[in-house]
C-alpha cells in the first residue's frame, strides 16, 4: 500500500478525449484499490494551475492524442518537477509524428512502408501514390482520420475536403500492406507476447479499437515462431531507438496472403496505449501474469522526471 498521491490526467481536448476519459477512470479506480490517494483531473489549458493546486507526488498520464502524448504535457510536468508515467518529451513528440518516427526507424534498419507527407488539399485533389494506399493524419492516434484507398478507386476519400476536418493540414499516404494486423508491447525491460487483431470492420479503426465487440484479439497470435520472434525484436528495437520509457506498443502488418511477399512492416509505436476494458496492453500484461491493478501500480512506481 503506497499512500502516494497520484494525479490521473485524463480527457483533454484532442479527438481522443472520450477514450482518454475511459482509460483515466479505469486507472484511477485500480490505483485507489491498491492504496494510492488519487485525484482525477479532466485536463484543460489551465493544467499547470490545476497541478499546482493539487500538489501530487506523481502524474499518471492517461491522455491520448495531441497535447497529451506528443511531448507537450511531458514538458509541463518537467518544468513543474512532477514525476510522470510513460515516455519523456523527445520520445513522445518523435513517436507522435508518424513520418519522423518512420525516418528514425529507417535509419535503424527497421522495416517500414513507403510513404509521402503532403498537404491535405493535395491528397484530396487526386491520388498521390498508386492505390491501394492508406491516408492518415501525420500526428494523431487511435486510427482517427484513417482511410484505406482501395485499388480501382477513382478518387481519394471525400472526408479530406470536409469543413469539419480538424486533424491537421498535413496527411501521410502510405503503401497499403495486405494481411494480418499484429501488435506487441514493451513493459519496462520486458517484451510481451504478440496479439493478432481481427477487426469487425474493414480495418482496425477507432470503432474497432474501442467499441464492445468491435474487434477480436487472438493471444498469442497464431503465427510462425520466427515471425513472432522478429516482431518482438523489432518492437523492442523501435522502443529503444525512439527513447521510450515505461510502456509502449508497436503495431505491425504481416502479409501472409496467397501470392504475397511475406512482408513484416512496422506501422508505428504508441507511447501511451489505451487502458480501456478493450485495450491491448492490459490484455497482454494479464497474459504475462500482471493484473490491471499491478500494471498501473508498477507504472506509478516507475514514474520519474527527465525520461
Amino acid at each position: 500500500m503506497s499512500g502516494k498521491h497520484v494525479a490521473v490526467l485524463k480527457g483533454g481536448w484532442s479527438p481522443e478525449r472520450e477514450v482518454s476519459l475511459v482509460s483515466g477512470k479505469g486507472c484511477a479506480e485500480a490505483l485507489r484499490k491498491h492504496g494510492y490517494r488519487v485525484t482525477e483531473i479532466d485536463v484543460g489549458r489551465d493544467l499547470a494551475d490545476q497541478l499546482l493546486k493539487v500538489k501530487p507526488d506523481v502524474a499518471f498520464n492517461a491522455l491520448h492524442g495531441r497535447w497529451g502524448e506528443d511531448g507537450c504535457v511531458q514538458g509541463m510536468l518537467e518544468i513543474l518537477n512532477i514525476p510522470y508515467t510513460h515516455s519523456g518529451v523527445l520520445a513522445s513528440s518523435l513517436a507522435m509524428h508518424k513520418e519522423r518516427a518512420k525516418a528514425t526507424f529507417r535509419q535503424a534498419g527497421l522495416p517500414v512502408a513507403e510513404s509521402v507527407v503532403v498537404p491535405r488539399e493535395t491528397a484530396a485533389m487526386g491520388h498521390v501514390m498508386e492505390p491501394p494506399y492508406v491516408i492518415k493524419p501525420v500526428n494523431q492516434g487511435s486510427s482517427v482520420g484513417v482511410f484505406i484507398v482501395r485499388a480501382g478507386e477513382n478518387r481519394p476519400p471525400a472526408e479530406l475536403t470536409s469543413s469539419e476536418w480538424n486533424l491537421g493540414d498535413e496527411v501521410m499516404a502510405e503503401r497499403y500492406i495486405a494481411g494480418r494486423e499484429l501488435t506487441c508491447a514493451v513493459l519496462g525491460d520486458d517484451i510481451s507476447s504478440v496479439t493478432e487483431i481481427i477487426a469487425g470492420t474493414n480495418f482496425y479503426d477507432y470503432e474497432a479499437k474501442y467499441a464492445a465487440g468491435g474487434s477480436r484479439h487472438i493471444l498469442p497470435a497464431q503465427i510462425e515462431a520466427d515471425v513472432a520472434a522478429e516482431i518482438q525484436r523489432v518492437t523492442l528495437a523501435a522502443h529503444k531507438v525512439l527513447g521510450c520509457r515505461g510502456v509502449s506498443r508497436a503495431d505491425f502488418r504481416y502479409d501472409d496472403t496467397r501470392g504475397g511477399k511475406g512482408e513484416l512492416i512496422l506501422l508505428e509505436v504508441n507511447t501511451q496505449p489505451g487502458m480501456t476494458p478493450t485495450s491491448l496492453v492490459p490484455e497482454l500484461a494479464a497474459y504475462a501474469g500482471l493484473s490491471y491493478g499491478e500494471l498501473v501500480s508498477w507504472m506509478v512506481e516507475d514514474a520519474s522526471c527527465d525520461r
